[in-house]
């Protein structure tokens, strides 16, 4: 039977916040944000490159002292998440003038060109056009 990962969780310290830097920043669609407690505030949230990739990440609010030390540390000083884009320099001016912090420009690497940025946490992403 075919499988394939559904979501992975990210840790974010506001949801609004986080939904409106993926959704307007990275372009990414809503798929859903269902209250879950309305005494606490926690939510399932659910954001995607778009409806049909599979591939979609479930904004956990940090609400924890350990969950809290994750923020931006998902990945150790690894890159945590690798988006693929068909055109990386429309993708990068766009992120830019979104307030996208870059580690890195585009640059051609023997696997295609890749930029380093960093998500609303703090965490370090390849966004890949492949070769």
């Amino acid at each position: 039977m075919p499988k394939r990962l559904r979501a992975t969780h990210l840790f974010v310290q506001d949801y609004d916040a986080a939904i409106a830097f993926f959704t307007q920043a990275l372009a990414f669609v809503l798929i859903e944000n269902t209250v879950l407690d309305a005494a606490t505030g926690k939510r399932w949230v659910r954001v995607a490159p778009d409806k049909k990739s599979g591939g979609q990440l479930l904004l956990v609010r940090a609400d924890s002292a350990s969950a809290a030390a994750m923020l931006g540390q998902q990945a150790g000083d690894k890159v945590f998440m690798f988006l693929d884009t068909a055109d990386i320099h429309a993708d990068y001016a766009h992120m830019l003038a979104s307030g996208v912090q870059f580690v890195s420009p585009p640059a051609l690497k023997p696997h295609g060109w890749v930029a380093v940025f960093l998500d609303i946490s703090g965490n370090r992403w390849d966004l890949v056009q492949p070769s």
